[in-house]
């Protein structure tokens, strides 16, 4: 077994908020990225009284190297679920959430409409929460990424995942250019939605890589930027190739900044909704 460098331990989850954000999720019958990504900062998120909520489904129709989540057939839609998730943000008290889902490639919009009432219902029952929503690539669909703006979040997050060089092997169901397109298109339509992306390092990318990454988000006008040591979730998932130390990424984040980006969270358990809120001071 690998052992993690002690920069990489985190708390164990637990306490009366982690247990009281459990209960409310699971009474709900809602899925979040938190569990569903074995994302390591479960315990502070939870522990806070926050989450990442997971619509359409727990069942991914494409399988990324470095996902967790479960891959296969979906299960049909269930159309309670933005009701749902607006009222368990009501019930949590929430001031900033964040929405994402698992990629529906086999939805003629990608779920793009399942957004947009999630969107509505959050902002009808909870009028002074702001969202972000985290969303899939839609295959590059500009109806279905004018359908998501159109429901008038506050930050709209599509992640590169990782370099343009690791995408054949590692995203091969997912496209460089396609991302960069969707990212671009925001600001096209709709100029003051802020936007946002991240990626994650230790997969065997080099620093000229990471640094072209950063300049083609800079190109698509990206707003906030994420960057985190990528860790594996099993045995049968792409390997870790270097663990970055914590004076890499306060290297990267430096970079990020000169480049332009308003925001930048960069660091090993840094992931894309990590400390989401505080990006809209900008």
């Amino acid at each position: 077994m690998r052992r993690h460098p002690d920069w990489l331990k985190v708390k164990i989850p637990g306490g009366e908020d982690f247990v009281k954000v459990k209960t409310i999720l699971r009474k709900s019958k809602l899925h979040t990225i938190c569990e569903e990504a074995k994302c390591p900062n479960i315990a502070e998120c939870f522990g806070s009284g926050t989450a990442v909520f997971l619509i359409l489904g727990d069942i991914c129709t494409r399988s990324c190297g470095y996902c967790n989540v479960k891959h296969g057939k979906p299960l049909p839609l269930n159309k309670n679920e933005p009701r749902d998730v607006a009222e368990s943000v009501k019930k949590l008290g929430l001031n900033y959430v964040v929405i994402t889902s698992v990629t529906r490639d086999d939805l003629d919009d990608g779920g793009a409409s399942f957004f947009y009432d999630t969107v509505k219902e959050i902002k009808n029952l909870n009028k002074n929460c702001k969202v972000e929503v985290l969303i899939p690539d839609f295959k590059g669909n500009l109806e279905s990424l004018k359908k998501v703006i159109d429901s008038s979040p506050d930050v709209i997050n599509h992640n590169i995942e990782v370099v343009k060089q690791l995408f054949p092997t590692i995203r091969p169901q997912g496209n460089y250019k396609t991302s960069l397109t969707l990212l671009k298109n925001i600001k096209k339509i709709n100029n003051k939605i802020k936007t946002k992306s991240g990626f994650m390092v230790g997969l065997g990318e080099n620093e000229n890589q990471v640094i072209q990454t950063m300049k083609d988000l800079r190109k698509s006008e990206v707003d906030f930027l994420t960057i985190g040591q990528y860790l594996q979730p099993t045995k049968n998932h792409v390997e870790i190739k270097k663990y970055y130390t914590p004076e890499e990424f306060n290297k990267l984040k430096k970079i990020a900044l000169k480049l332009g980006f308003k925001h930048v969270e960069s660091g090993p358990l840094v992931r894309s909704s990590y400390h989401a809120e505080k990006a809209m001071v900008y």
